[in-house]
């Protein structure tokens, strides 16, 4: 059987770059049992309440990340939030250590994909947005579709 190639995306977090300044990105796989496997080529999994940590021991989790219970598994089945290990370089916790002893910072999951055939995670460096924060993100992105509407409209009429 030929190799997958390319990226294939099965879950994002679309509330965290809502509710957090997303800062440095990192790509790291994870270690999964079979059953999680074939639960996210089927395209299931969630983020919204996942979390990343960075621990004693110099590892890194994905803590909270639901990947449902695979429907034909019999009872070596996973559990469905059970804390997963992630696989970075020693550099790159390094940095996610450093990053995280600033305070009001996190790590929070961005998205869930295959890369040629491997299950990786997107994770960020995250600090959290006030409500006015969210605010002025809304109304820049409103008026720069207005903006852009207006254009379009003005370039359609001098067409003719």
């Amino acid at each position: 059987m030929p190799r997958e190639v390319g990226r294939k995306l099965v879950a994002q977090n679309k509330k965290a770059r809502h509710d957090y300044q997303i800062g440095d990105v990192f790509e790291a796989g994870l270690v999964l049992t079979g059953t999680e496997v074939k639960t996210l080529r089927a395209g299931r999994a969630t983020l919204t309440d996942a979390y990343a940590t960075v621990d004693d021991g110099g590892e890194a989790w994905l803590i909270n990340a639901n990947i449902p219970e695979y429907e034909f598994g019999t009872w070596r089945n996973h559990s469905a939030r059970r804390t997963r290990k992630l696989l970075l370089h020693r550099a790159e916790i390094n940095k996610m250590e450093r990053a995280l002893d600033n305070s009001g910072r996190t790590l929070i999951p961005l998205s869930i994909y295959f890369k040629d055939g491997y299950a990786k995670v997107e994770i960020a460096v995250a600090t959290g947005k006030k409500d006015w924060d969210k605010r002025r993100d809304l109304a820049e992105r409103d008026a720069k579709r207005e903006a852009e509407r207006a254009l379009a409209t003005r370039n359609r009429y001098n067409r003719r």
